[in-house]
């Protein structure tokens, strides 16, 4: 699908800069009192909630860019969901360790209010990637800034323990579809932050030997049944790919970018989703019409940064940030080329127009602003 000529906007470093430190003053302005970042503030279904995927990402930006502390307070807000939940966490690991795991309704959410509540609107909400990707972030978080990772111990510990009784469980994707599938992007996320975890030296000896046992367990199902034609596949037993697969090559590192898994990975996604520069989720979405998103190509960009392949890296950020407004505000997706055109209207009338700002949007784009060397690190 892609344009194999990566012809690039004009890629203005000044104004590319510029749309990165706008990002930063968007996210620390929009940063709620309690830590949590709004996915978005204006979109009407996602306005009022925070996720710890989307969060996380978001953190991890602002951390890279300098930002500790706005970081800091996010991965505070996550240890104090998890530790009101402790009960819920502990009956969770119980059911599942007698054989008898509780029903998808009663798993952790995916998305808090800024309050810490589980919200009351219907949603798609049993995930796990987002307590893997919460333990990866906050773990190079403290290293990145030389912080001591006990602060965050006692929901280290409940997040690591609810991933080791459920990392095997079926459950809603990146995009909150398909719960009845294993996804790559998920086990992906969770191998990423347990595998963090367990070099941080946070965890007991006999913890991190279990804790290892499981990450070793989980990229051999992802190397054994989560491959098609040798790239990731968007579940496990699926011949397709999906663009959230980059994530696991980077920033996660769970597969290298110079694997024959990490180069194919890439390939696929270049080659079968993105046009342009701009990257699609997946080939039969129909979300708004299966638009482009900024997110993803800036993804695509840190894999091909990992790679080596900085000029395809900077076409990617290049065309993302030509989809931001006249304000700088970036979209969650652009409908400059549409999967499927006739479904546009339809979630138009559902939950108004696309989510813009979205901020893990500009966070996408900060991270790889910075692994670009587009705009300096705060000190």
């Amino acid at each position: 699908m892609t344009d194999t000529t990566h012809v690039p906007l004009h890629a203005d470093p000044a104004a590319l800069r510029a749309l990165a430190t706008s990002s930063v003053e968007l996210i620390l302005q929009l940063q709620d009192a309690s830590g949590a970042y709004p996915a978005s503030p204006t979109f009407s279904a996602y306005a009022g909630y925070s996720w710890f995927r989307d969060g996380a990402f978001i953190a991890d930006a602002m951390s890279a860019v300098g930002e500790a502390e706005s970081a800091t307070k996010f991965f505070d807000w996550c240890s104090s969901i998890l530790l009101a939940r402790e009960g819920q966490i502990e009956r969770i690991n119980a059911c599942a360790a007698a054989g008898n795991p509780v029903p998808d309704g009663e798993m952790l959410a995916a998305r808090f209010t800024f309050a810490g509540g589980d919200g009351t609107d219907e949603w798609w909400d049993f995930q796990l990637d987002g307590y893997g990707t919460w333990l990866w972030a906050v773990a190079v978080h403290a290293q990145r800034h030389n912080l001591d990772l006990r602060r965050w111990s006692h929901g280290i510990r409940l997040a690591v323990d609810y991933l080791l009784s459920s990392w095997q469980r079926p459950c809603f994707d990146w995009w909150e579809e398909n719960a009845a599938l294993v996804h790559g992007s998920t086990l992906g996320c969770i191998a990423a932050g347990l595998a963090a975890i367990a070099d941080s030296g946070i965890l007991g000896d006999e913890q991190a030997v279990n804790v290892r046992a499981a990450v070793s367990e989980i990229v051999a199902t992802l190397t054994e049944r989560g491959l098609t034609d040798g790239h990731l596949a968007k579940w496990l037993g699926s011949s397709e790919v999906d663009a959230s697969l980059v994530a696991i090559i980077a920033p996660l590192g769970v597969f290298a970018a110079s694997d024959l898994i990490g180069r194919r990975t890439i390939s696929a996604v270049d080659t079968e989703l993105t046009v342009g520069d701009g990257t699609h989720r997946y080939l039969a979405d129909t979300f708004f019409g299966g638009g482009q998103w900024p997110l993803l190509s800036c993804f695509l960009g840190l894999a091909y940064t990992a790679a080596g392949d900085r000029a395809r890296a900077l076409a990617l950020l290049t065309w993302a940030a030509s989809t931001a407004s006249s304000s700088n505000a970036l979209p969650e997706q652009v409908g400059e080329h549409l999967l499927d055109r006739s479904m546009t209207q339809v979630w138009i009338d559902r939950w108004g127009t696309v989510a813009q700002p979205l901020l893990w949007s500009h966070a996408m784009y900060i991270r790889l602003a910075v692994e670009l060397e587009i705009v300096e690190v705060r000190a």
